[in-house]
């Protein structure tokens, strides 16, 4: 688990290094552009951080699939925080949209979320 008294979060997040994450740029009307597999760092419910290849703008607007053992979530809306240098590439950090966004609030993105989440937290314990 990680945590930091000086951090925004609402909750802790768990690692989450073996769940397969697409990341890809939201293009103009809702259209996405390429898909860029990306690792997990660690996720919640509210937001993750993954390690990309490449820079991620902050702001920009984001699609995310995912897929792991007994997972399987298509097209979660995200916003990237922060995107800072970080190992081999670039530790970008999203909010996942739904839970900032009152239109954009889903109750199955929110269940299929916190069931993730829930997987990763008993990894953790």
């Amino acid at each position: 688990m990680t945590n930091d008294s000086a951090d925004r979060r609402i909750k802790d997040r768990y690692p989450a290094m073996c769940l397969k994450v697409q990341l890809q740029e939201r293009g103009f009307l809702g259209r996405g552009k390429n898909s860029i597999a990306v690792t997990c760092l660690d996720m919640n419910r509210y937001g993750m951080a993954v390690l990309c290849p490449r820079p991620v703008e902050p702001g920009a607007r984001l699609y995310m699939d995912f897929d792991g053992k007994y997972i399987r979530e298509s097209r979660v809306a995200a916003q990237v925080v922060s995107c800072q240098p970080f190992q081999t590439g670039f530790r970008v950090s999203l909010q996942f949209c739904y839970c900032f966004d009152k239109k954009g609030y889903s109750r199955a993105v929110d269940n299929a979320l916190s069931r993730i989440e829930g997987i990763y937290n008993q990894y953790a314990s």
